[in-house]
This record gives C-alpha cells, structure tokens and sequence, in this order.
C-alpha cells in the first residue's frame, strides 16, 4: 500500500515524503509546482503534475497506485492574501479539499490526514490554547481550513473514512540533512525573511506590530521544526491505521517566542546586525498562539526532538546558504 502526499514538492510536503521514505514506506506525489520543485522530489517517488481539484486525475492516482493514505498538504497559506483574497483561499483550501475527500471516498481510501492551523483558534482567550477551546478564526485562511476541519467530521460520520486534522502553529527550518527546507520565492515565514536578510538577500525586514499586549509589543508564536512535524504526521498515519477514531491535535512545542526574540536569535545565528523596521500591524494577526501540545503526546505518542529556536535558527539559515549557493552556481 502507498501514501499520496499532496503538495509532496513543497516546503513541508518535501519534508513529508523525506520522513515516510527514511521509513520505508511507499509515497506517490501529487503537486501542481506552484509553490513546489521537482528537485524537492526523492529520485524514485513518482510525481504527477496536477491539481487536487481535478477529481478524474486524482481517482486514477488512487487506483493506480493502490493508496490506503492521503496527507493532503496543497493549499494556500499567507494569511494577509486570504484577507486581500479569500474566494482564491476558499477555493484552494476548501473546495479542493472536498473534492479530493469525495475521490477518497468513491475509491474506499479510509485514511485520511490534514493539514490544518492553529489559525482556526483566531486570537484565543487562554495560552497555551487546547483543541477544545473556541474555534474563532481572524482570517479567510483559518475559516478556510475549519471548514475543511467541519467537512471532514461530516464525512467520517457517513462513510468509511477516518481522518487527523493536525493543526500546525508556526512552521520554520530545514531538513538536518540538508535535502529540502522553505525555499519558496517572496515566502512571508518570519524565520525565513529574517535569515534572507541577513545573508543580504533583503536590504532589511519589516515588523509588524510592536503595540499589541505582550511584553515586548510584538507577536509571540510557537515556532515547530518541519522535521517534527513530519514525525508528527508518521505518529497520525500509524494512528490511523492501528484502528486510530478521527481526531483533530494540536502540533506545536508549548513555548511561545515574541517576533523581536525570534529576529535576535536569527542574528546570533548569522552574526549580523541587519536593518529591522518597525511597521504597522497586518490584518489577521493574533496577539499571541502557542499550543497546547498534550493531547499530541499522549493519544499518538509524539515526542518533539529538535525543540530549540537557535537550533531551528540554525538549520533554516543553513539552507538559506545552501540556496545562495545555488543561485551562484547557476
């Protein structure tokens, strides 16, 4: 039996496809290269060029290739576009998840993983937030991926179809091995943007917010290494097919950094001292998210193993290098 990995040529899908492969396990890829590379792509995983949204393409994937999984990673992210666009995140995110949960379903794959955000909490009233607390997106892209989140509890009550929603805080870093990281033209991932800057990628970077109630005026996130997040996925397919019940769990560290700590601790990295401007607040940004990661630990047994900033740091600004390399050569 394979795993589909969707958007599997991207940043956290490259991840994805790297953890099930060092495990053994067969992946088939689905992705339109939007925002993915082919060279993302392990040599010997098979990549079909297209859209989760074609649902004739997607059924001949699911019987070709003889999947019993889907971990759906394609979609939009940028929570300020969402605002600026919403019917675009509203397609991408939640239609194409209909569609792609209907193909499962005709073709009887009852395993099912998403990815969802710790979005879908908005500006939550207790930190660090569990995934029972009220469910109040600030932006399109969280309401996006809710009603994923809705769809699919409707779906599991009608069919053969059990699914993980993992809701993801703030994803950052690179693969410890060098073969994949965030490497995406204009991303708008803080760690990504800072590194960017420092390498002089960037003449300097913008904050933005420094008035909201915290204690130094800017955004405090809970920052996730792709690699345990990849795990964290392998933790939920193993869940699933233990005879796991749909659920949905939070994936973060339980510790949360303010925008002017995380851009210090680039800096330490770097050892530059590169232009940060201060700047108004963006809409769709909460004042402070960091999760609870309990329920994680305990039902799917997941343990984070790289849970330290300067190291997350680190392994980003490595590939920023990496990337600069690249560049150079080419």
């Amino acid at each position: 039996m394979a795993v589909l990995v969707t958007g599997g040529a991207g940043y956290i899908g490259s991840h994805m496809v790297l953890e099930l492969r060092d495990a053994g396990a067969e992946v088939v890829v689905l992705d339109n290269l939007s925002t993915g590379f082919t060279w993302a792509v392990p040599e010997g995983v098979p990549l079909i060029v297209g859209d989760v949204g074609d649902s004739e393409l997607v059924g001949r994937i699911l019987g070709e290739y003889n999947i019993d999984a889907i971990i759906h990673f394609a979609g939009s992210i940028i929570v300020p576009e969402s605002v600026e666009n919403p019917l675009l995140y509203y397609r991408n995110n939640t239609a194409n998840t209909r569609t792609l949960m209907e193909a499962a379903v005709t073709a009887g794959v009852p395993r099912f993983i998403f990815s969802s955000t710790a979005a879908v909490y908005g500006n939550p009233e207790e930190i660090p937030v569990s995934e029972t607390a009220t469910l109040k997106p600030m932006s399109p892209y969280g309401t996006s991926k809710l009603m994923s989140e809705l769809m699919m509890a409707d779906t599991a009550a009608a069919h053969d179809f059990n699914y993980v929603a993992l809701r993801y805080f703030n994803v950052a870093g690179a693969d410890p091995d060098g073969r994949s990281g965030q490497s995406t033209p204009k991303a708008t991932h803080l760690i990504k943007v800072a590194c960017e800057t420092a390498l002089g990628r960037r003449p300097s970077m913008q904050v933005f917010g420094t008035d909201y109630d915290t204690p130094d005026g800017t955004c405090i996130r809970d920052y996730i290494h792709v690699k345990d997040l990849a795990r964290a996925h392998v933790a939920a397919l193993e869940y699933l097919r233990n005879g796991g019940k749909s659920d949905v769990f939070n994936c973060g560290y339980s510790k949360g950094f303010s925008v002017t700590e995380v851009i210090d601790a680039v800096k330490r990295a770097s050892g530059v001292d590169f232009e940060v401007r201060m700047g108004p607040r963006r809409p769709g940004d909460p004042a402070a998210i960091v999760a609870s990661n309990d329920k994680i630990r305990s039902t799917l047994g997941w343990q984070p193993q790289l849970d330290n900033l300067d190291g997350i740091v680190k392994s980003a600004l490595a590939w920023e290098k990496h990337l600069s390399q690249l560049k150079q050569a080419s």
